[in-house]
C-alpha cells in the first residue's frame, strides 16, 4: 500500500540513472507512477521492463505536455529529472527552463521537483556552502539552471541540488582511475561533492513524503564528505594497491565550470535523511555492484 505521505500519482519526467530508480521505488511503495521518456523508442524499450506506464513526450513542446496531461492521471506531485544529454544552452533551454514551464502549465494542481545540480554555486575558494551561499554562475548553461529553479520555487515546487552523481555503471572518477587517464591536478586540490545514486532516490522521496514543508525550497543533496581530488585518488590507489595517478594541469574547460567547495547537507538531514553511503570511498568498499560495473565498461 501506499505511504499515506507520499503522492497518490506521480509523473516522472524523466527515466534515466536517476529517473528510473525513483520511478521504481514508488511503484513498489504504491504510487501510480507515470514515467516520461523524450522518444517513443525508449519508451517502448522501457515499457517492455517496467510494471508501470511509460509514456512518450517532449517536455520541451507546450502542445505535447498538454496533451499528456489530457490522457493520463492528474499527478499529485511532478519530478523532472530529464537530462540535457551533452548538449549547450539551447538544449538546457528546452529541457529545463521551458520543459518546467510546460510541467507547471499542465498541471497546476501538482507540486513539481526539479534536480537541479550544484554547479549552481561558482565558489572556488573551498568554503562550506549551504543553501544561502550565493549561487551565480558564470556560465550560460547555469544561468539556465538557476533561472528554473527560480520559476520551480515561485510556483512552491521543490529545487533538489544534486553533487556530481555516481553509482553502477557511472562513475567518471572510477572509469578515469582504471583506463589510465586520472590526473591530479596541480595547485590546490579541489574538492569533489558527490553523491550515490541510490541516495539521491532516497533523498527524492523524503522531499516527496515531506513537500508541504519543502514547498518553496531549496535542497542541497550530496553525500557530506567533500574530499580533495588528491585524497580521492589517492584513497583509491591505496584501496586498488595502484600506483597513484601523475599530476596534470587543472582542466579549466570542465562542462560546469571549474569549483572549488564543500557541500553541506544540513538541511536536508533535518528532515531525516542519512546517506547509506556517507563518502565515496564507501560505496567502493560497500556497493559490490559499483567497482564491476565500471570495469566492464572498459571491455
Amino acid at each position: 500500500m501506499n505511504d499515506g505521505s507520499l503522492p497518490s500519482v506521480a509523473w516522472i519526467a524523466g527515466c534515466g540513472f536517476i529517473g528510473r530508480r525513483l520511478a521504481e521505488s514508488l511503484h513498489a511503495k504504491g504510487v501510480q507512477v507515470i514515467a516520461l521518456t523524450h522518444s517513443v523508442a525508449s519508451a517502448e524499450v522501457l515499457a517492455s521492463e517496467v510494471p508501470f506506464p511509460v509514456q512518450a513526450c517532449d517536455l520541451s513542446s507546450a502542445e505535447a505536455v498538454s496533451a499528456l496531461a489530457a490522457n493520463v492521471p492528474a499527478p499529485d506531485s511532478i519530478v523532472h529529472c530529464a537530462s540535457s544529454g551533452r548538449g549547450g544552452a539551447d538544449q538546457y533551454l528546452a529541457v529545463y527552463h521551458q520543459g518546467c514551464l510546460n510541467l507547471l502549465h499542465s498541471a497546476p494542481g501538482a507540486t513539481l521537483l526539479f534536480t537541479s545540480s550544484t554547479s549552481v554555486y561558482p565558489q572556488i575558494d573551498g568554503e562550506a556552502v549551504e543553501e544561502t551561499s550565493p549561487a551565480e554562475p558564470d556560465r550560460e548553461t547555469g544561468q539556465i539552471l538557476r533561472r528554473t529553479e527560480d520559476l520551480v520555487t515561485r510556483h512552491q515546487g521543490i529545487v533538489a541540488r544534486l553533487a556530481g552523481l555516481y553509482g553502477p555503471g557511472r562513475s567518471v572518477l572510477l572509469q578515469r582511475f582504471f583506463d589510465g587517464t586520472a590526473r591530479i591536478e596541480e595547485g590546490e586540490s579541489r574538492y569533489l561533492n558527490q553523491v550515490h545514486r541510490d541516495d539521491v532516490v532516497s533523498a527524492l522521496l523524503i522531499l516527496l513524503a515531506n513537500r508541504d514543508l519543502a514547498a518553496g525550497q531549496l535542497y542541497n543533496v550530496a553525500d557530506g564528505e567533500a574530499l580533495t581530488q588528491r585524497q580521492c585518488y589517492e584513497q583509491l590507489a591505496a584501496h586498488f594497491k595502484t600506483p597513484i595517478p601523475p599530476e596534470g594541469p587543472r582542466d579549466l574547460n570542465r562542462k560546469r565550470g571549474w569549483t572549488h567547495k564543500r557541500i553541506v547537507i544540513d538541511k536536508l538531514k533535518a528532515l531525516g535523511w542519512q546517506p547509506t553511503y556517507p563518502s565515496f570511498l564507501e560505496a567502493v568498499r560497500h556497493d559490490a555492484a559499483l567497482v564491476p560495473s565500471i570495469r566492464e565498461l572498459r571491455l
